[in-house]
């Protein structure tokens, strides 16, 4: 298996894998998973030399949080030592897991900090972010209630997540920010117009989220596909009806650039994203959403992946800025984005 080298997280963050592992498939949105096999996938990654696992503590209510802590507990002292936790927090949930908005005030997040360090069984979290922004909290409040837990040792680094250029600065104004997690690939490129720009200017790394658009462009999604109760997917616009059709076209001519590099079409398209953070100064770290070792594998392999000019303005041609047929989210799930507004 590939080896995966570091990048630094912004000019304030920590040095971290090239490739992050996005575990919140392990534990809900994408139907049944298997606990063995999650615990095995985090066990390959940290073998591999991925350090990143991405969370967030209403990823099954909890249930992420405390599959990470096994994983780390059963994992060898030198992989476990090296791992770095990133954590989302401030999701409202309901017993039927359904979402009722986002809870940004200080003595939450502190609330929220306390209970991830418990089932995490750690006593810090290395970069620590409110996952949307809460609308009746100021980010600066929200992102000072971070910077105490920082200079109590409880967080070693403050993120952000989905936030538009203006907070972003406004963020970055209270403390140090060391990374912007958001969703971008190949078929949702909205950062690339103010808010990577504006990640640039400040400093701020980038930890890119959904870069296989929930497995939509992963080349193993079929039109035929059934989803299991409980999928995300089945309520999200790319995935339906004529989207549905319209956007696995974009993938069969992915496809066709793949088949010349003689690589996945997967792998074609985290290469791309990594290659979008290594010409600059700020890097972007791709979170990939294994929940197999035969899937990490095919991941780590894109890191062999070498896009030239050439390659680039074929994938260019092949996914056009803008191609993807319907919004990432749901109306009601689109409306709490502030990088959206």
């Amino acid at each position: 298996m590939t080896f995966v080298p570091t990048r630094s997280l912004g000019t304030t963050g920590p040095q971290v894998s090239a490739l992050g592992l996005g575990c919140m498939g392990m534990s809900a949105l994408y139907g049944e998973s298997d606990r063995a096999e999650s615990v095995s996938t985090i066990h390959a990654a940290l073998d591999a030399g991925v350090t990143l696992l991405d969370t967030g503590d209403f990823y099954g209510m909890g249930h992420n949080e405390l599959l990470i802590n096994e994983a780390l507990r059963t994992a060898p002292a030198a992989a476990r030592e090296q791992a770095l936790t990133s954590v989302k927090f401030g999701a409202l949930r309901t017993v039927e897991g359904g979402f009722t908005g986002y809870d940004g005030r200080p003595a939450a997040v502190k609330n929220f900090a306390a209970y991830s360090l418990q089932r995490l069984g750690t006593d810090h979290i290395d970069i620590y972010r409110i996952a949307r922004v809460d609308p009746d909290v100021p980010i600066e409040e929200t992102v000072g209630a971070i910077a105490e837990l920082v200079e109590a040792g409880h967080v070693r680094h403050i993120g952000l997540s989905e936030v538009g250029a203006d907070t972003l600065r406004r963020a970055a104004a209270v403390a140090p920010i060391a990374d912007l997690q958001i969703e971008y690939s190949l078929i949702s490129r909205g950062i690339e117009e103010k808010i990577l720009p504006a990640a640039r200017e400040l400093g701020i790394g980038v930890t890119a989220y959904g870069v296989l658009s929930r497995g939509l462009i992963s080349g193993h999604f079929t039109r035929d596909r059934e989803l299991a109760p409980g999928d995300f997917r089945g309520m999200s616009p790319r995935f339906q009806g004529d989207n549905l059709h319209r956007n696995l076209d974009l993938v069969d001519r992915l496809r066709a650039v793949a088949d010349v590099k003689g690589a996945s079409v997967a792998q074609i398209a985290i290469a791309w994203v990594l290659g979008q953070g290594s010409r600059h100064d700020v890097d972007i770290v791709p979170l990939i959403g294994a929940r197999r070792r035969d899937r990490l594998a095919e991941a780590l392999g894109a890191l062999d992946v070498t896009l030239d000019a050439a390659d680039l303005a074929a994938i260019e041609r092949a996914v056009p800025v803008g191609a993807a047929a319907g919004e990432r989210y749901p109306a009601a799930q689109m409306a709490h984005l502030d990088s959206e507004h």
